[in-house]
């Protein structure tokens, strides 16, 4: 547990205990016995906010995933309503120790309204509010999940230009806990003001003889103030406040209805008679349970409106678990795929060498049909080091004595492409395939040295200097590489042309507080011997990984404005970056602490930057290690490892795609429902025509 986290969450257990005298009904007393007597009458109360409170963590995780799958954003229309308002505020009270005291507040404050709004009213046994209070903080959770899924809202300082996220950034303790547990795409409806709202709301209501007044006007207090706090901190909108306002209201309501139904069942009292019962006379027991579940069975049969209805959300609810399933399991495993050993990827094809039994083999998938089998090249007379790539419709790829091109429009039943160019060539350290409008150009380095020829086996001069290479990556008819003199600076050239251009130096510089984290973590930043590892680009960026012995970190460069910023968290090693249609992907290993390494945090994941709306997501979050992404204009190629160190190869897609199964269960509950609705409202009439006769009778 993190350090700050564990400082929040004692200071706000340790004030609920302080104000226990503050609130105190005058019949209690404040003793140990009463906190354990308290556990033992009020324990499914304590399960139900455990669960609420875990179910945020899988829910943020869950929201990461579907953002990330489909790019839900209602931002854009949020900030066309208000604007810079909520900028105004900050820039109007911006000052450092205000910042401190919100951000501390921010968080501890809300640790201790959730706690204490449970904790006090069962400790002190007032059963009618207790029951009523978990059920509205529930009914506030389960309302806001719909949206937190599909109603995604950026916090304002991550949208607004020029406005920070001044909580999420106090400290980089404080900012690496925000970055791990807040996925920032959950603003609307804003919880910090649903859940104490409804707390204040269910005082207000069930409250009758007014006992808890001075609770709820702390609570009132703490409304106002935080209100205030999470505009000023750059976290919410002003929209985001009036949502909260209104679930919290409605929660309250839905608490009211179904209050007595749940607790009848439920109720701590009513479980352990039902637990002596089974015990005692097991008979009795089993007979009352199949009573219970005959009249709920006759209730279905002759279905009132109250049974449709009930019927006709079950069926939304499973239709909602579907969508959520689909659009969170986009990523799906290249089929034929074995034991891949690299893989390259261009729009419309796949190609990946694959490790099979009869030995390696070059395995190439349509894109544009996932679900049709690869077609096999060079099956046994390559080796797992090969080096290939893709690009267009064509194939290059080296053995040990010969270089080939294939045409991947035209199937061929023997070497299942056809071959347009086989020329012998000793094996090359790496190829690369650019084409840039009728014009293909395989480039191939060396020992260091590099060279290149057309797609019909023409050499191209390239007039580079003689140094040794260290990196080297194309992109239509421009080069990017790094000399082995010049580790840091990356070098553009043009094929054809004679000669290069240096940019100037690649700086992965970052904040002194992370260099010290990294210094603490026993791994020292030395920028002296700083060297670039990878390097992708297209005709506006240079992202580069850059080594600087603690870790390796990702830079881009702006080739327009010569800005360049780091695109992630600098203490975090980053490797295998994409860059292609305004889309940058990577593997990180996010939040990896090596003086308290967690196994969650142990594998890579996959993060993209949309650079057109500075915007990161994470695309994977699990205990899977994930690596070697390729952005492709309709999809991303990235390997998986499992927990039995299985590789498979997975294709995700940028247009959510359902499956087969899913569209037919979409399909029939549609109808179900399209039915059911006339029903609904045939029955709910009826029975209201009806209802002045019986009154009269």
């Amino acid at each position: 547990m993190d350090g700050i986290y564990l400082t929040w969450m004692v200071s706000a257990l340790a004030l609920g205990v302080l104000l226990l005298p503050v609130f105190k009904q005058p019949w209690m007393n404040l003793t140990l016995p009463t906190f354990i007597d308290f556990i033992r009458r009020y324990w499914v109360h304590v399960i139900i906010v455990m669960i609420i409170y875990n179910s945020k963590d899988m829910l943020d995780q869950l929201d990461r995933i579907i953002m990330a799958n489909t790019g839900l954003d209602m931002t854009p229309w949020i900030f066309a309503v208000e604007g810079t308002l909520a900028y105004d505020v900050q820039l109007a009270f911006e000052t450092p120790w205000l910042t401190a005291a919100l951000t501390h507040f921010y968080v501890a404050g809300f640790m201790f309204i959730c706690y204490v709004s449970i904790f006090y009213f069962a400790f002190f046994d007032d059963r009618w509010i207790a029951d009523r209070m978990t059920l509205s903080l529930a009914w506030v959770y389960i309302l806001a999940i719909p949206f937190y899924l599909f109603f995604n809202v950026r916090v304002t300082g991550d949208y607004i230009p020029g406005m920070e996220t001044l909580a999420y950034d106090l400290t980089p303790e404080i900012a690496d806990w925000f970055r791990r547990i807040d996925p920032f795409t959950n603003g609307f409806p804003s919880l910090h003001i649903g859940i104490p709202f409804a707390v204040w709301l269910c005082l207000t209501r069930f409250d009758e003889d007014r006992r808890w007044n001075r609770y709820r006007s702390l609570v009132f207090v703490y409304i106002v103030v935080t209100a205030f706090a999470i505009i000023y901190l750059g976290i919410h909108w002003f929209i985001d406040i009036i949502g909260g306002v209104l679930i919290a209201s409605l929660a309250v309501t839905l608490a009211g209805r179904t209050s007595e139904k749940w607790w009848s069942i439920f109720d701590e009292r009513t479980i352990n008679s039902r637990v002596v019962t089974v015990l005692t006379n097991p008979k009795k027991a089993l007979s009352i349970a199949f009573s219970r579940i005959e009249q709920f069975v006759s209730r279905y049969r002759e279905p009132s409106s109250r049974e449709t209805g009930t019927i006709v959300l079950a069926i939304f609810i499973v239709l909602f678990a579907v969508i959520t399933w689909e659009l969170s399991h986009q990523s799906l495993p290249a089929g034929g795929v074995e034991a891949p050993q690299d893989v390259a990827a261009a729009d419309g094809w796949m190609a990946t060498i694959d490790s099979k039994s009869t030995g390696a083999v070059l395995l190439i998938h349509d894109l544009s049909d996932l679900d049709q089998e690869p077609i096999e090249v060079l099956n046994g007379s390559i080796d797992l080091n090969a080096p290939f790539d893709v690009e267009g419709d064509h194939l290059v790829v080296a053995n040990s004595t010969a270089l080939m091109v294939f045409d991947l429009n035209v199937q061929n039943a023997e070497t299942g492409f056809a071959i347009d160019l086989q020329i012998p060539s000793e094996q090359p350290d790496r190829i690369l395939l650019t084409t840039s409008q009728n014009s293909g150009y395989i480039i191939m380095l060396s020992d260091g040295e590099i060279s290149a020829m057309d797609l019909n086996g023409m050499a191209i001069e390239m007039g580079l200097s003689e140094r040794s290479i260290l990196h080297v990556q194309a992109a239509q008819l421009e080069l990017a590489l790094v000399y082995e003199d010049e580790p840091t600076t990356v070098h553009f050239a043009r094929i054809g042309a004679t000669g290069s251009i240096a940019i100037k130096e690649i700086n992965a510089t970052a904040p002194v507080e992370q260099d010290q984290v990294l210094n603490a973590w026993g791994t020292q930043v030395n920028m002296s011997n700083a060297t670039i590892t990878n390097i992708v680009f297209d005709e506006q960026y240079l992202v580069a990984t850059v080594n600087v012995t603690a870790t390796d970190r990702l830079v881009i460069y702006n080739r327009s404005s010569d800005g360049q910023w780091l695109a992630s968290d600098p203490k975090y090693q980053v490797s295998d970056p994409s860059l292609n249609n305004g889309i940058l992907a990577w593997s990180i290993r996010d939040h990896l602490d090596p003086t308290r390494p967690q196994a969650k945090y142990m594998d890579g994941e996959i993060q993209f930057l949309n650079l057109t709306e500075n915007q990161t997501m994470l695309l994977t979050s699990d205990e899977l290690h994930q690596f070697g992404p390729q952005v492709l204009t309709d999809h991303l190629v990235y390997f998986e490892e499992d927990e039995n160190g299985l590789i498979t190869v997975h294709i995700h897609s940028w247009t959510p795609e359902f499956t087969v199964y899913s569209n037919i269960i979409m399909q029939i509950g549609l109808l179900s429902v399209f039915l059911l609705a006339f029903v609904y409202a045939y029955q709910r009439q009826s029975e209201r025509a009806t209802r002045p006769i019986s009154e009269e009778e």
